[in-house]
């Protein structure tokens, strides 16, 4: 098959059910972070545990553009970011040092979602982050951590101090650096960073208006889960929204499922 121009083998035949499944979700992920312009180059990752298995993980074939990536042409990696099959593509260990720390502790993870949008950067360079004044950011304060910035993310000492400040949480602002957001599924994580990053536009742009901000009541943020719980009739915004982000792609290019 080709697409962009790249000859791709397929590997439909070659992996569970399962995870083919998970390899179809997760390229939709890629491309629909490109669509979305969250897309920094390639210079940023999402990965997704393989079904069944606790050192197995997909992730982008390094230099590849987001909205080339497919489910055949995604690469299975160890928790050392070693490769696992027969892949010609090269993938950037660096780059898993995050998710590979997160991966390993937070088993609720299926995937973790990493970007390094201009009004994430910016608002994760405001001291105070992200402040309670949209319905949106209700959601994402009831669960947002913050971890420091200590350069670009290549020790593997930074991981103890990563996972801590992460806790259990579904969001984490990585100061000066970008957003994560951590997921059940590929399609929460990917809703988890929909929000993020709309609280962040929202809030850039509400500073910038120059006007005093009206804040919202710190007791609201406390019931947001269950306001959220309750908005999406107790499956989840994930769940609710990805099938139709899928058809979304599907009318676009389909190419991502190959």
């Amino acid at each position: 098959m080709s697409v962009q121009g790249l000859d791709i083998r397929s590997r439909k035949g070659e992996v569970s059910d399962a995870e083919w499944k998970t390899r179809v979700d997760l390229a939709a992920a890629y491309r629909l972070v490109a669509l979305f312009k969250w897309d920094d180059l390639v210079f940023t990752h999402i990965t997704a545990r393989v079904p069944g298995s606790d050192n197995e993980f997909l992730i982008n074939p390094y230099g590849m553009m987001f909205d080339e990536i497919t489910a055949s042409n995604l690469v299975k990696i160890d928790t050392a970011g070693n490769k696992l099959d027969d892949s010609p593509y090269p993938v950037n260990p660096a780059g898993f040092t995050i998710h590979s720390a997160i991966h390993a502790v937070r088993h609720d993870a299926q995937c973790v979602l990493h970007t390094h949008t201009l009004n994430g950067i910016a608002v994760s360079a405001q001291k105070h982050g992200v402040l309670p004044i949209s319905q949106h950011s209700i959601f994402v304060l009831s669960s947002l951590a913050y971890h420091d910035y200590e350069g670009v993310a290549l020790r593997d000492d930074e991981k103890p101090r990563l996972v801590r400040d992460l806790g259990d949480k579904t969001y984490l602002m990585l100061r000066n650096h970008g957003l994560l957001t951590v997921g059940g599924s590929v399609g929460d994580a990917w809703l988890n960073m929909y929000m993020f990053e709309t609280v962040c536009n929202i809030q850039v742009r509400a500073m910038a208006g120059g006007s005093e901000l009206t804040k919202v009541d710190p007791t609201i943020i406390e019931s947001a889960q269950a306001q959220a719980k309750q908005a999406t009739n107790g499956v989840g915004a994930g769940a609710l929204t990805w099938p139709g982000l899928l058809r979304r792609l599907d009318r676009i290019d389909p190419s991502y499922r190959t």
